[in-house]
């Protein structure tokens, strides 16, 4: 080697470990809706008994098989599937309010007895949390896999840790009980608390959520009282 060579090795450079977030939460959250629905009276049910879960079940197996472990591959096809599985919990959600509220009101099987209504009531509000979470859970930053790559400089749902970095981990991104605590939260406060909506679409989907729910749990207490009484 020449004495005026001074060329000397490279460092190793640092490389991003992408390290996706466990798929269990989330399946878990799903199966947990499956088997709510298959307890709700078929009135309020969107479509029959065995459709909805039928179509979340083989949406869910696609998702694990495509994805499995660790949520961390960057699918179009994934993706699409995600969407659709919340899409579709989403409405179920929104129509068993529905038809729920429309009970309420016009008289049903489940608003003589102030145990079927509680239960139904309850079983309703508790998949809309469920809901609404695997839906805030999809849709922020580009969902689970896109966040485990790369985190937007301007979040879509800002968590105390977005506005506040002194307080979080180096790397710090959302998992989904912090959607699941936000679905939570905005379902019993009828309002954000901690997590602040800045995107278009979750300013409307925690709106819809809010009203959701303030109607099951508001007019279902009601209702309970007056047949207790």
């Amino acid at each position: 080697m020449s004495r005026h060579d001074t060329s000397r090795p490279l460092a190793p450079q640092t490389q991003h470990v992408v390290v996706g977030e466990a798929r269990w939460p989330m399946a878990l959250a799903v199966v947990t809706v499956i088997a709510l629905t298959l307890l709700l009276p078929d009135d309020l049910i969107l479509a029959q008994r065995w459709v909805l879960p039928v179509i979340e079940g083989m949406l869910l197996l696609a998702l694990i098989a495509g994805d499995p472990g660790r949520i961390d591959r960057r699918s179009t096809a994934l993706r699409a599937a995600s969407i659709a599985l919340v899409g579709v919990l989403a409405c179920s959600a929104v129509w068993s309010t529905i038809r729920l509220v429309d009970d309420l009101i016009h008289g049903g099987k489940e608003t003589s007895s102030a145990d079927s209504l509680l239960q139904a009531g309850g079983t309703v509000w508790t998949i809309t949390v469920l809901a609404f979470s695997l839906l805030y859970f999809e849709l922020d930053s580009g969902g689970a896999a896109a966040r485990a790559h790369h985190m937007p400089r301007t979040p879509q749902l800002a968590f105390p840790q977005h506005l506040s970095p002194e307080v979080s981990a180096p790397h710090w991104r959302p998992r989904y009980i912090d959607y699941l605590y936000l679905a939570l939260t905005n379902a019993t406060a009828f309002s954000p608390t901690d997590v602040m909506p800045l995107a278009p679409w979750a300013k409307i989907a925690m709106s819809i959520q809010a009203l959701v729910s303030l109607l099951v749990l508001g007019l279902v207490i009601a209702r309970a009282v007056n047949v207790l009484v």
